[in-house]
């Protein structure tokens, strides 16, 4: 039997800078993207909720064609490449914001957020014990796969902000939940592949353990362009749930946020200062940007951009600057699997 521990890297507080510059009147561009009641089953002792039984809600979707999703949405929004095999669309209406992962034509993962999200018998903004009463939360899950058995060890945080359900013996259903209100924030759906390759939680297995394939520089910058945006965009999905202004994009930003992130990642730290001592303040200096005050996330080692942002969220540090109502510009830099988010106040929000 082999182990794996679990990947995520805990954050430490946001630093927040609050520091006044005077300089010119210039402003980057902005950039803005954009009925069957489930019937409960009983298989070796555990209850399980069948997808097809599920109607009028994402489950259904799972398994469904690439040609399925096009003629039931239209065309995504973009097309967003992974280093998971599968391939996002990603679909905004309104407030509601899908990522659905395609593989070999086939639904293989989704991701979701935002208000009246079909997902029953929850839905988004439910407290924790109400989706408890639904949905039996272990701290061992079992996935057979070919040849190979794998178990999912839940730890207790696991269990209170992540916790993990077996929908059928190849389905499984991810739940992140807001710490601070006790509430459902989003759910994602996936097949017990690609929950082995995400490997989100502490594995063992007999068997082979899937490897990743090798990415090209040019792979990666497709990705980490896609993980940037998915980032800004769930962050506005965030901000509107919480009835706050949402954030423009700002390149020049990006670019610096992109910069600390591959500095992290190829020398080999996690901080908001790096090893010549520079922090958050000096970074923006050194490109002429103007603010009025700015703020900073960081996070390495999440699987992709809707768990770093659920990470942040339960981080009250990293929280209170997604969240900051003074905040009008936002860049955000992935390099691989290491992330930054750049907030600025640029102009005078008036009461």
């Amino acid at each position: 039997m082999k182990k794996r521990g679990n990947l995520f890297l805990l954050l430490t507080a946001a630093v927040l800078y609050l520091v006044w510059l005077y300089s010119g009147d210039d402003q980057p561009d902005s950039l803005s993207h954009k009925k069957m009641k489930s019937i409960e089953m009983e298989i070796e002792g555990k209850l399980l909720w069948p997808l097809y039984f599920l109607e009028g809600s994402i489950y259904p979707l799972m398994g469904e064609s690439s040609e399925h999703i096009y003629s039931e949405f239209g065309q995504p929004v973009y097309k967003a490449p992974t280093p998971y095999g599968y391939q996002w669309w990603i679909y905004q209406f309104n407030d509601q914001y899908l990522q659905i992962g395609i593989e070999n034509e086939k639904v293989v993962t989704i991701y979701a957020t935002g208000p009246n999200i079909p997902i029953d018998p929850i839905s988004i903004g439910n407290d924790y014990n109400q989706v408890k009463s639904k949905f039996s939360l272990s701290s061992l899950l079992t996935y057979h796969g070919d040849r190979s058995q794998y178990d999912f060890y839940l730890s207790s945080e696991d269990i209170k902000l992540r916790p993990l359900v077996q929908l059928s013996e190849n389905h499984f259903l991810q739940l992140y939940f807001d710490q601070f209100t006790g509430e459902l924030s989003s759910v994602r759906l996936l097949t017990g592949e690609v929950l082995i390759r995400h490997r989100p939680y502490q594995i063992s297995y007999f068997g082979e353990l899937p490897s990743l394939p090798a990415l090209s520089e040019e792979e990666w910058n497709m990705i980490e362009d896609a993980r940037e945006r998915q980032i800004f965009d769930i962050t506005n999905v965030i901000r509107k749930r919480h009835h706050l202004e949402e954030l423009d994009w700002d390149a020049e930003v990006s670019r610096v946020a992109f910069l600390h992130s591959k500095d992290m990642a190829e020398n080999r730290y996690f901080s908001h200062f790096t090893l010549t001592g520079e922090g958050l303040k000096q970074r923006l200096q050194r490109y002429n940007i103007a603010y009025l005050t700015a703020g900073e996330n960081i996070a390495a080692q999440y699987q992709d951009a809707p768990a770093v942002i659920e990470g942040w969220m339960n981080s009250e540090g990293h929280r209170k600057a997604i969240l900051n109502p003074n905040y009008t510009h936002l860049g955000v830099g992935v390099y691989q699997d290491y992330y930054t988010q750049n907030f600025l106040q640029k102009t005078v929000l008036l009461p």
